[in-house]
């Protein structure tokens, strides 16, 4: 919860809006048009379980059509509520903006705690919900596609799909109607870790730029940075394991709901997440300190710190004390307005959700796009791709022997020099590209203008300009 005396996540993302576009030169009617959400449905449904009837109460929002389909995630979360989804879906259309997926921004929200039924009585609340919402063409491939987000997933993503085609029988791109699908469902490779490796990318980029480590007071590479992880779902685990696997990085702490996990030489990731998906708690966690309070552990030293779960975690009460000179936003909404402004004075650099979340709606595309094509990437040219190199190395070894030079190529050479890229490498090398181009169009702003201080009023400043420029387009 924020204290009383911050805005709300929906009054957060307003004023970060309103303070970029102060900085624009926008007519005064665009800028409305592009700040307000087009439509909010709200609906109410009963399902027959346990003998009685339950009413449940879902949202889904549409925060702008300057693009279709418009893109954003389900939640299944008591705290849903029509503010939250509202500033959700216009951060979605930011987001997507941003790393030029060609989406509006939409979010949807269903007031339940999934924890509380089996899989049978979720998955009558999900198709009954999905119904209420194809109906009315909330979910349509051409107009409104949703994704997993906190407490759904595949699975659910499964039914809706299902649900979907049994209602559209004739329509032959009904799977693309919903994205973050299981393999077998028309889903995508790389789709699950697809938030988690963005933060990994996102993190890369940051760490190119001189000017930006110059700011955030760091320096060198990400092997060795001190790294602390507040949720390890899916975003918080993912990212935590490429960073400390890959880039070297040490997870000196991460933060759960029910406390928190410190070791200063690093957790072992893997074992941690493990030990939660066996035990549902990190309590007992055998050879590491454990911390009650895990809250405090936003405030212990460290270089890089990843929140990753709830909006709001870093709010008035805690910003003074945060001691971590760069924040990469995993979760959406983790820094309040009020926080945001407190960080900055202290000089802390924030890579904004809107940016480093960005990874599941970029993947989310390539799955669409896979969907309506009706075909896997690398289907059609791994194998020429693969031939053409076996050619090279043919001809190199020729040569060798021929000319008695009497050098080989070296077996991991030839290995990865000959594996045309499938499904996951293309995603992977499209995500790369993806966040590396974002992340170098804020920093011209953010290092191009003295006006723009902060890397999120730089992520406004490109997101609403694109915008803006898609409704111009569409004479408005």
């Amino acid at each position: 919860m924020n204290p009383a005396n911050e805005p709300s996540f929906r009054d957060s993302v307003d004023l970060m809006f309103n303070r970029a576009v102060a900085l624009m030169d926008l007519p005064p009617g665009l800028e409305e048009k592009i700040r307000v959400c087009n439509a909010t449905y709200t609906v109410r449904f009963g399902v027959r379980l346990r003998g009685r009837i339950h009413t449940f109460t879902g949202y889904r929002s549409v925060h702008s059509e300057h693009m279709e389909p418009v893109k954003g995630g389900i939640r299944y979360a008591m705290a849903v509520n029509q503010n939250e989804v509202e500033a959700l879906a216009a951060l979605m259309t930011y987001k997507c903006a941003l790393v030029e997926a060609p989406f509006g921004g939409s979010k949807g929200g269903l007031c339940i705690d999934p924890r509380e039924y089996d899989e049978h009585e979720l998955e009558l609340i999900t198709r009954r919900f999905a119904y209420e919402l194809i109906k009315r063409d909330m979910i349509n491939p051409a107009q409104n596609v949703p994704a997993p987000d906190m407490g759904t997933g595949e699975r659910e993503m499964a039914w809706i799909a299902d649900q979907y085609k049994r209602m559209n029988t004739t329509d032959i791109n009904g799977v693309a109607c919903v994205t973050g699908k299981p393999i077998n469902a028309g889903g995508i490779q790389g789709r699950t870790e697809a938030t988690g490796r963005g933060v990994q990318y996102g993190l890369r980029a940051f760490f190119r730029d001189p000017e930006g480590m110059k700011k955030a007071g760091l320096s060198g590479s990400l092997e060795g940075k001190r790294v602390i992880v507040q949720g390890l779902g899916n975003v918080g685990y993912h990212a935590a394991k490429f960073l400390s696997e890959q880039d070297g990085c040490k997870i000196t702490a991460i933060i759960e709901r029910d406390g928190a996990l410190h070791d200063e030489d690093g957790l072992n990731v893997e074992a941690v997440h493990q030990w939660i998906t066996k035990h549902g708690t990190i309590t007992g966690y055998p050879d590491t300190h454990c911390e009650a309070d895990g809250a405090k552990l936003l405030e212990a030293e460290c270089d890089i710190l990843i929140p990753a779960a709830l909006e709001g975690v870093i709010n008035l009460s805690n910003a003074s004390e945060i001691k971590a000179p760069l924040i990469i936003e995993a979760a959406n909404g983790p820094v309040t307005a009020g926080a945001d402004e407190v960080l900055r004075k202290k000089g802390t650099v924030i890579v904004p959700d809107m940016y480093a979340n960005a990874g599941g709606v970029t993947v989310s595309y390539f799955e669409w796009v896979k969907n309506l094509s009706h075909i896997r990437f690398g289907r059609m040219q791994r194998r020429a791709e693969e031939a053409r190199h076996q050619l090279v190395v043919d001809e190199l070894e020729r040569l060798s022997s021929d000319k008695g030079l009497g050098w080989t190529l070296s077996p991991n050479f030839k290995e990865q020099y000959l594996r045309g890229a499938g499904e996951l490498e293309l995603v992977r090398s499209g995500l790369d590209d993806t966040m590396s181009t974002a992340y170098e169009a804020m920093a011209q702003v953010w290092h191009g203008r003295e006006d723009v201080d902060d890397l999120r009023t730089a992520a406004y400043l490109v997101s609403i300009e694109k915008v803006a420029a898609s409704y111009r387009a569409k004479g408005l």
